[in-house]
Formats: structure tokens, C-alpha cells, sequence
């Protein structure tokens, strides 16, 4: 049933049931809207009274008719005698959510019913997901691009990642596509990740389908997640054709979408039905000089560098003679030696492209993110790509360990320093600045885990460092000192919530909200807490929720520095000199905490060998042997060593207090205090 409310800027929505003038009661606030949503929980100030119209084309009662549908198939305009023409048999799309909500699943089941593979290939879950890292962590990191064919359409289909670390993957893609399918999750609703990236969408005044995914989960509560999902839109001045979204609710790991939770089709024939009605096809000036903005580059051994973006105009042939701009208006020229479109699952290569496609350029090596490929005469350059500042800095340095260069390959300053500069090219929302020293280097990040996954990659890449403590990045407004806030939800059992309220209060974090999730006795809390509370609080959750706890975050804005506050309680245990560790000095050195060490492992002098049970670091020997006299008649006595604790390199790295560095080398993972800085304690 279509249905065209009157509701204008008027609208202010509340939580009030209680409000005079619209009851409840009322036979419009029960009626569902033909997105799903219900407007039960809502009273309005002023509204207009609605007027309700059934469709005879479209007897389907969660159909809706898009915005876009109603324009015509080519939507011209003549803006200094150019014409923009919207092409109808490609769509653009990119698939955005929070982490793990189901995107990388709902992507496979698309490409498998779009018949990218034969029926007898054995396929991989989680396909785009081709990195080693992000399989092996379950998660997106890198945007990534494929195709599917339905019913004569092309799909450029973008996978975006769900980390609020990796927003800016997301932010640079957006400018290729004219919609996203924003994937909830059927149980959780709308979180942190799906508020920026809604919000984003909303800015570049993209169409959005919303998909309710994992709606076959025992608990779901599909219209709990269209009405919050409705309010965020509202909340985020979402105008009145987005707030029209057409609601697809799926099933992505058994490949199944319907109009309704309660009638799902047996494919996701819905799903793609709403997107060639709901999202546009690309307006595109058919006759205008050419103009591609590169949004992302890879490398290739063969064909060097390539650069992929949407064609915003003209067409682009292989073999062209083209021009690259850049944003300051300098320019260079450049020669297309290949041209590739994106066709199933691979690259295909192409004679042409015309504007509104997606493409892969090669011939261009000296490219860079954010700049035109334009036409050779009268090419001119298109606004450049913008992202979010970074808010987390950490100093990378060479490795001065005693240990340095028995395993990796590159150590020196000078290779540190291209590769870190090498990174800035491709990861838009990162930074590299000089150090204090000429071996020291200042990167920024969005968040510790997109800091640490480029510690990983070049630490899988045979490179020997250091890295120090994570810090913030504030500023200074009017002589106030201003430091980054962000939202933190954690979801935790009824049982542990005590203890995690406990911890987030001790980091300054304010309570904004708190309710209950679902049937599994599970407690949504909502937290505003400084950056700086933030560093090292994922392992304390999951110690004081005894590993049930899930943490998420994203960033808010700059607020007043919060004050001084203590992240860590304990000190640590530091190797008193160079040797081998033998169980002679562990049996008495776990006496005084836990240790990270196992007999037999060489260490060095100021290595932390162990987490001290009481505040300020203990220096120990954990070398020391057991005296080889005639004297001692003693009989043995066999001592059972306690477990040591096996810390990953995201756990070193919250682990590390200001005067600690992690030196990463391509088989171990040390920490060590800070020879250039005083200790704290003995």
C-alpha cells in the first residue's frame, strides 16, 4: 500500500505517548507505513492531516515507489549547454553497515545468484574478503570492487568495511556510487559505524535501501530496527524522499529477501528489484570533455599501478592521450596503456569506456588518490576527495634492541621512512610527519586498529621497528585546551554490568543511554567517553565481563579536556640483564606477577618479561641458574610453572604506558621500556 504523508519541517519527534492532541489510539499511528516503520512511538507538534492512496500497478502492501523511480529515464538539464542524461542500464551502489552485520555474507549470496560462478566451483565465504588479515580477523578492511548482470542491468557492487577505524575507505568510495544498501542487523539495530556512514550517504545526497539482515535470528525484532532506523534518519536531516526508503529484510548466509519479515522469496529477486527501482542510474554529461576522478589505486607487478574511479563524463579509450589535474590546478599528461571494467568477479579488459561505468586505468604510475583524468585540450580537475581528520598518533622509530636485524629485512631509517610515505598514498585518511629525531616518524590514524594493521602489514613485509604508545591528538580553540570524544556501546550480560559501568566511569565516560537487547538478557549501554579512555579499555571490558562484552566505538566531536585519569594500575617486570630465561629464576619471579615469558627464551636488558602485581616496575633477573655444588644435597623438587600470558600485538600496544615501546620484528613481538626516558619506579 502506497502512502503519501503530509509531514513537513514541522515535524519534531518526541518519546512522549502522553502528548494531547494525537493519541495513540489514533488509527494512523497504528498503521504501518509502507516502509515498515511504525510511527507508535512518535507524536508530532504539527502535522497535516494524512491522505492514504493504493496503488493498482503495485498491489504488493511493502511496496513503495522511490523518489527516484518517479523522474524520468533521462533526466536532462542544460547547465552551460551541457547535457546531463541519466543512463538506466548500470547502477552503482555501495554496501555500507557496521562490523559484522552481514555485508561481506549478503555480497556472496549476491554474486552466487547472479551466477558470477559455475554451479560446481567451490567458493570461499567471506570472497571479497581476499586479504590474508582480514581473513584471518573476520574483517573488511579494504573497499573493494565487483559486478553482477540482472535483468540486462549492471550492478558496480562497492564492500565497504564495517570499522569505524576504516571510515575513510568509506568516505572516498561514496563519490563512484549514486545509493548504498545500509545492512542493520536484525537484533542490534542501528550502532556507531551506521551512523557515520548514513550520515556520509546523507551528505553526497545518496539514495538509500535499507536492509534488515540476519531476520531468520531467533530474537529479531524487525520493527524496533525501522523505527530506530527512522529516527536516526530524522536525526540526521535526512530530507523527506531519503526518509521514503524503501525496507528489504534478508537473510544474507541463506540467500533469501522479502517485503515483509514474515514472507521471504526463496532468492533475493527482491532485493535486486529494489534496486534498480529505488537507486538512479548515474547522471552523466554524454557529451562533455572527459572527467574521471580516481578514488582508489592498486599495484600490479605486471601492469604497475592502476587506478580505479567513475567516469563522470566523456568516454575513455584505450590507448588515450589524456591529461591529470590535480585540485591546485597543476597538471601533467599521461597515456591509458590498458582499460579494464569490472565484469563478475574479475577485471575484464575494455577497448572504451563510457561515462557512468566504473573502470581500472593502467599506464598512469605516478597517480594519486583524489586527482583527474581528464581530456588532453580542455581537461579540468573535479573536487578533490575530503575525509575526517585522524584523532590517534603514534611514533614509529628504527629498532635500537640488541636484538635488531636477526630476522627482518628492511631496519634502516631511510626504508622505514618510504614505506610509511608509501602508505599515506594509497590510505587517504592517514598521516606521516616527521619526528623529533631523523629515525623517528609521527603517523595518525583514525583509531589503535587502523594503526595496527598497518604495523602488522609491514611487519608481514619483513620490516624491524618500534612503535610507542598511542596518544590523542588535541586541540587548542580560544585557548582551551579541546580533546576527541566518541561514543562507546557495549553490549554486556545483565550479570557484568556492574563492573563495566564501574570501569567506564573511572575513564570519564558519561552515560547517554542504557536498554535491554532483545530476549538474551543482554544490556545496551551508551557511553560518552574521551579518546584517551578509550586506549587499553577493550581488554579491562573483556576481563571485567569475563569475556562476553563487546565494545564499539566511533568518534563524536572535540569537547573540554576531561582531566587527568589512570589507565593502567599495575606495573612491570623488567629483564635485569641480557641471557636466556631459566625455570630456576621463573619459579620465583611469577611470585611477584604474571609473566609474558617461557623458559628458555633470550632476552635482554629492560625487556618487560611480565605485568607486576602492584603499582611502579620491578627490575628481576630472570636469568639466573641454579648453583651446580657438591653442596647442595637437597633432592629436587619439581615446580609447576604458571601459564604465561600470550599477548597479540593489539594487546601490547593498549598495554604500553609513555615511557614503553613494542618492537615488532616479522617472528616476535617484545616490549621494552624506553631507554631515552626516565623510569617511573624501581
Amino acid at each position: 500500500m502506497e502512502m503519501a504523508v503530509g509531514i513537513h519541517n514541522s515535524i519534531t519527534p518526541t518519546l512522549n505517548p502522553n502528548q494531547k492532541g494525537f493519541p495513540l489510539s489514533s488509527p494512523f499511528l497504528r498503521t504501518q507505513l509502507s516502509v515498515g516503520r511504525t510511527l507508535s512511538s512518535y507524536s508530532f507538534s504539527k502535522i497535516k492531516s494524512p491522505t492514504f492512496s493504493r496503488s493498482r500497478r503495485n498491489p504488493l502492501p511493502n511496496f513503495i515507489k522511490c523518489s527516484v523511480s518517479e523522474a524520468e529515464a533521462t533526466d536532462t538539464t542544460t547547465e552551460k549547454k551541457v547535457t546531463l542524461v541519466r543512463r538506466n542500464d548500470i547502477r552503482n551502489i555501495a554496501i555500507v553497515a557496521h562490523v559484522d552485520h552481514g555485508k561481506t555474507t549478503l555480497v556472496d549470496a549476491m554474486l552466487k545468484q547472479a551466477k558470477v560462478f559455475r554451479d560446481n566451483q567451490v567458493v570461499e565465504e567471506r570472497i571479497m574478503d581476499s586479504n590474508d588479515l582480514e581473513r584471518e580477523r573476520g574483517i573488511t578492511i579494504l573497499s573493494k570492487n565487483t559486478s553482477i548482470t540482472y535483468k540486462d542491468t549492471k550492478m558496480n557492487i562497492i564492500d565497504t568495511p564495517g570499522h569505524s577505524d576504516f571510515g575513510g575507505e568509506v568516505e572516498r568510495v561514496l563519490n563512484m556510487v549514486e545509493g548504498v544498501l545500509l545492512v542493520v542487523d536484525s537484533v542490534e539495530g542501528p550502532m556507531p559505524q551506521t551512523r557515520f556512514v548514513l550520515k556520509k550517504a546523507l551528505e553526497f545526497g545518496l539514495a538509500v535501501v535499507v536492509v534488515v539482515n540476519k531476520i531468520d535470528r531467533p530474537s529479531a525484532r524487525p520493527e524496533f530496527v525501522i523505527n530506530s532506523t527512522f529516527e536516526l534518519f530524522i536525526e540526521l536531516n535526512a530530507s523527506d524522499e531519503q526518509c521514503d526508503f524503501q525496507a528489504v529484510y534478508a537473510s544474507g548466509i541463506h540467500g533469501k529477501a522479502g517485503l515483509s519479515p514474515d514472507n521471504l522469496a526463496d532468492d533475493l529477486g527482491p532485493l535486486f528489484e529494489s534496486i534498480i527501482r529505488c537507486i538512479p542510474g548515474p547522471r552523466i554529461k554524454k557529451d562533455g570533455s572527459l572527467q574521471m576522478l580516481v578514488t582508489s589505486t592498486e599495484y600490479d607487478e605486471h601492469k604497475g599501478k592502476i587506478a580505479i574511479g567513475r567516469l563522470h563524463a566523456g568516454v575513455l579509450n584505450r590507448g588515450m592521450d589524456v591529461r591529470i589535474c590535480t585540485s591546485d590546478d597543476a597538471c601533467r599528461f599521461g597515456k591509458v596503456s590498458e582499460l579494464f571494467v569490472f565484469e563478475k568477479f574479475y577485471r575484464a579488459p575494455a577497448e572504451s569506456v563510457e561515462a557512468g561505468d566504473i573502470c581500472a586505468v593502467c599506464g598512469i604510475n605516478d597517480i594519486q588518490i583524489g586527482e583527474t583524468i581528464a581530456d588532453k585540450n580542455d581537461g579540468k580537475a573535479l573536487p578533490a576527495i575530503r575525509v575526517e581528520e585522524p584523532t590517534v598518533k603514534m611514533a614509529f622509530s628504527i629498532n635500537t634492541s640488541p636484538f635488531v636485524g636477526r630476522e627482518g629485512k628492511y631496519v634502516t631509517s631511510r626504508n622505514l621512512r618510504d614505506r610509511l610515505y608509501r602508505e599515506i598514498e594509497r590510505n587517504l585518511a592517514m598521516k606521516v610527519e616527521d619526528g623529533e629525531t631523523a629515525d623517528t616518524f609521527l603517523v595518525s590514524g583514525r583509531g589503535t586498529l587502523h594503526l595496527t594493521i598497518l604495523i602488522e602489514n609491514m611487519r608481514r613485509e619483513n620490516y624491524e621497528f618500534m612503535v610507542g604508545p598511542p596518544k590523542v591528538i588535541n586541540k587548542r580553540v580560544d585557548d582551551k585546551l579541546l580533546e576527541p570524544y566518541e561514543i562507546a556501546t557495549v553490549e554486556v550480560p545483565e550479570v557484568h554490568m556492574g563492573s563495566v559501568v564501574e570501569l567506564l566511569g573511572k575513564r570519564r565516560g558519561q552515560m547517554v543511554d542504557m536498554q535491554g537487547l532483545g530476549s538474551e538478557g543482554t544490556t545496551l549501554l551508551k557511553y560518552k567517553i574521551p579518546t584517551r579512555g578509550l586506549l587499553g579499555l577493550r581488554n579491562a571490558i573483556l576481563t571485567a565481563s569475563r569475556g562476553t562484552a563487546i565494545l564499539n566505538t566511533i568518534f563524536d566531536s572535540y569537547g573540554p579536556w576531561a582531566g587527568d585519569m589512570s589507565t593502567r594500575d599495575l606495573g612491570s617486570l623488567v629483564a635485569f640483564e641480557d641471557g636466556v630465561s631459566t625455570s630456576y629464576a621463573l619459579i620465583s619471579s611469577q611470585e611477584r606477577g604474571q609473566m609474558f615469558i617461557k623458559p628458555g627464551m633470550e632476552v635482554y636488558k629492560g625487556q618487560i618479561v611480565g605485568i607486576h602485581q602492584r603499582p611502579g616496575d620491578l627490575s628481576l633477573n630472570v636469568c639466573k641458574k641454579k648453583a651446580a655444588t657438591n653442596v647442595r644435597s637437597n633432592k629436587e623438587v619439581s615446580v609447576v610453572l604458571d601459564t604465561t600470558l600470550d599477548y597479540s600485538l593489539d594487546d601490547c600496544i593498549e598495554y604500553i604506558q609513555e615511557d614503553e615501546l613494542v618492537e615488532v620484528t616479522p617472528k616476535s613481538i617484545r616490549m621494552c621500556k624506553n631507554p631515552k626516558m626516565s623510569k617511573k619506579g624501581r
